[in-house]
């Protein structure tokens, strides 16, 4: 039982480490300190969701939905395209630090449906919890569950430290310079996801 929890733990971090759409917003937020609590938990809750149906057996069921697959990846790809050209005009404009005045944050309901669509429509998400989770833990029989929670206990983990760990980043994103930067990174990341999704 414990060889299990400890495998999903450690698997579910290396899949959930790697810089990502999600990843990148959530530090943004962390960095702005603006709605981390909500944020970090619909990620983490969204991944415990997730990993649950995989590890139940969804992933058969998603593999014979046709429809459901073409669906998340352009929905997926047309969003992270929008995101990027956002993205990289906040980089050309040079519009953001963290001294930037209270009617530049983002509200707690558009940063929490931001949060849901790099959640819920990247499909890399489902390849990662639902399929290959869902897939490995039937190497571990009788001990699903276990598997399946430690799993969702390293995303909970990892969320929690990027979005609060975040503000340790602060002094250096004084600097609006420093914003451009991570904006052009966020375009990029943003922008090849994409890519990689349509072709």
């Amino acid at each position: 039982m414990i060889v299990a929890a400890t495998a999903g733990f450690f698997l579910g971090l290396s899949l959930i480490v790697a810089i990502g759409a999600q990843n990148a917003f959530v530090l943004r937020q962390g960095l702005l300190r603006e709605h981390v609590l909500p944020l970090v938990l619909t990620c983490a809750i969204s991944d415990a969701i997730l990993i649950a149906l995989g590890v139940a057996g969804f992933a058969t069921v998603l593999s014979r939905i046709a429809w459901l697959e073409p669906l998340l990846r352009y929905g997926g790809a047309a969003f992270l395209i929008t995101y990027a050209l956002r993205s990289a005009y906040s980089a050309w404009t040079g519009g953001n630090s963290l001294r930037a005045s209270e009617s530049n944050r983002t509200s707690l309901r558009t940063a929490f449906l931001t949060c849901l669509a790099f959640t819920w429509l990247n499909p890399h998400v489902y390849l990662d919890t639902v399929v290959l989770l869902g897939s490995i833990s039937t190497r571990y029989a009788g001990h699903e569950l276990a598997f399946a929670l430690g799993a969702m206990t390293a995303s909970f983990f990892f969320f929690f430290s990027l979005g609060y760990g975040a503000r340790l980043l602060a002094p250096l994103f004084a600097r609006p310079s420093a914003w451009r930067i991570l904006d052009v990174v966020i375009a990029v990341v943003m922008a090849s996801i994409a890519i990689k999704l349509l072709f």
